[in-house]
């Protein structure tokens, strides 16, 4: 595993929570023609995120900003699973976007990207199995 270099240059930061994930990214500009960069947990995407699916995902803000600007992407995630990290790296990678350049908002907006979706595990009731799933009842 080798080790990912923190730039020293500015950087933006945007916060992501999905489920039970968070996920801290940074980003920091790099010159025209480089191509966006993204380490995820000091690896690359590729490695973290295997499936193409999630990493589509994580990257779906950077598309829709337009591909003008190319960055580098470094994101801490913990807790939850591939899917909710996958969510998560994609909030804050929107916020992010955003804090860089405020136009951007609209666009992110509109695709739903700066939306924190807020559906997690209902937590279990005290008598039941489950959150709702109860004992089977019987009269006698």
């Amino acid at each position: 595993m080798e080790s990912v270099m923190i730039h020293t240059e500015q950087f933006n930061e945007g916060v992501g929570r999905r489920k039970s994930a968070t996920a801290r990214v940074r980003i920091s500009p790099r010159k025209e023609g480089d191509g966006s960069v993204m380490y995820v947990n000091e690896q690359t995407l590729n490695e973290y995120f295997v499936s193409e699916p999630l990493q589509n995902i994580t990257f779906a803000p950077l598309k829709t900003a337009g591909g003008n600007a190319t960055f580098f992407i470094t994101a801490q995630v913990r807790g939850g699973g591939t899917t909710g990290q996958a969510e998560a790296i994609q909030l804050g990678l929107a916020r992010a976007l955003e804090a860089y350049d405020p136009e951007l908002r609209r666009s992110l907006k509109d695709n739903g990207y700066l939306t924190r979706d807020p559906r997690a595990k209902e937590r279990k009731k005290p008598g039941l199995r489950k959150a709702r799933k109860h004992p089977e009842w019987s009269k006698r």
